[in-house]
């Protein structure tokens, strides 16, 4: 398929039917259709009774229970991946090959291995088909702000930053059999419930440089971690905390940047508005700077819409969107970095982890009481 140059709608392949698709993915897709940005022309998924609901309840011409003839038959544009992280690295490829763009959601990838498998599979060229990540968080009004007075020095060196996500989830919740499993959830709180304001945490603080980890298994019977945190030293020199939590009553997502001349704080759940940013000036910020840091424009929330308007946007001018190839890969590699540490024993540095060292392809790295029990007994056995 050629780069997509003309004004026509992105046609578009929903993948996975569930809870994530209905809720936040259809809805975007179906409020850009009405702007004559995208078309979804088809839907996938496993269960055949579901995946025909789906497309009558909502109009979709083209129902399937098999993504491979889906993509031969009708050669969407765009292919939106709402199933588990273990399909995330067949599936993608299967449609890069096919020459559609992914927008892949969160977690990306059980491993370093599978995200560079995803990447492989692209041509290469900004304009070719790419796979890229759903990290809504970065795409709100609120983030757009604060990154670029960052970004451009406004706020001085930032020095310290804290990255909460401290959540609630029962043993019901983990009752589910695919919760709390490596091979299926793709990891605990660190990967699957504070990675969107740790994506965010490293947008706007740009690059880490060196991580220290800890986890533990304080609660739930599951194979991962129900929290972790981690120390953080970034390559300008700030350092930050990093806290992941399901066992916390009081539920709260929050970041909190400590600058030269200014603290910027986001308190929210699942998603943020203008309203829920704060920015308090150093003493001798002058007030009209302050009000002008304050400012933030029009109110566009932290969502699937806001980062999928970007994404089609990136698709039709032949540019990059920023959650794809390395700007997608960064936060996987954090993650997988606070494991290995945590684990291990050990700080990690950017870019220690690649082919050959056991956390390049799987998160637990096959730590004793970690890894999982077949894993283990598959080694013993070797």
């Amino acid at each position: 398929m050629s780069p997509h140059r003309s004004n026509a709608p992105l046609r578009t392949a929903v993948v996975g039917t569930g809870g994530i698709a209905r809720s936040s993915h259809l809805p975007a897709l179906r409020t850009l259709a009405a702007e004559g940005e995208t078309e979804v022309v088809a839907a996938v998924d496993v269960d055949g009774r579901a995946v025909r609901a789906f497309a009558d309840e909502f109009g979709i011409p083209h129902a399937s229970t098999d993504l491979d003839g889906m993509l031969a038959q009708v050669r969407p544009d765009l292919v939106v991946l709402c199933t588990p992280p273990a399909v995330h690295r067949e599936q993608s490829v299967a449609a890069l090959r096919a020459g559609a763009w992914v927008w892949c959601e969160k977690p990306p990838c059980p491993s370093l291995a599978d995200y560079d498998a995803v990447e492989a599979a692209e041509k290469g060229g900004d304009a070719d088909p790419y796979a890229s990540i759903v990290f809504q968080h970065r795409f709100g009004s609120g983030a757009r702000h604060v990154r670029r007075l960052l970004h451009g020095g406004a706020f001085g060196r930032p020095l310290v930053a804290h990255c909460q996500t401290t959540w609630y989830r029962d043993a019901a919740y983990y009752a589910v059999p695919w919760r709390g499993r490596w091979a299926t959830e793709g990891g605990g709180p660190a990967m699957g419930h504070g990675i969107h304001q740790t994506d965010l945490l490293l947008d706007l603080m740009g690059p880490w440089a060196e991580v220290h980890g800890m986890a533990a298994r304080l609660v739930h019977d599951v194979e991962t971690e129900d929290v972790s945190t981690a120390q953080v030293r970034f390559e300008n020199g700030a350092v930050a905390t990093v806290v992941n939590s399901v066992l916390s009553p009081d539920e709260v997502s929050r970041i909190r940047i400590d600058c030269e001349l200014a603290t910027i704080e986001l308190t929210h759940l699942y998603g943020y508005r203008n309203a829920d940013w704060r920015i308090t000036p150093a003493p001798d910020v002058p007030e009209p700077t302050a009000a002008g840091w304050r400012d933030f424009g029009a109110d566009e929330p932290s969502s699937h819409l806001a980062q999928l308007r970007a994404l089609v946007a990136d698709i039709k001018a032949g540019r990059r969107h920023a959650t794809s190839g390395p700007g997608g890969r960064r936060t996987l590699e954090f993650i997988t970095a606070l494991y290995k540490s945590a684990f291990a024993g050990t700080p990690v540095r950017a870019g220690d982890i690649g082919p050959g060292d056991p956390y390049y392809t799987e998160l637990h790295g096959g730590a004793p009481g970690w890894a999982p029990a077949d894993s283990r007994e598959e080694e013993d056995h070797a």
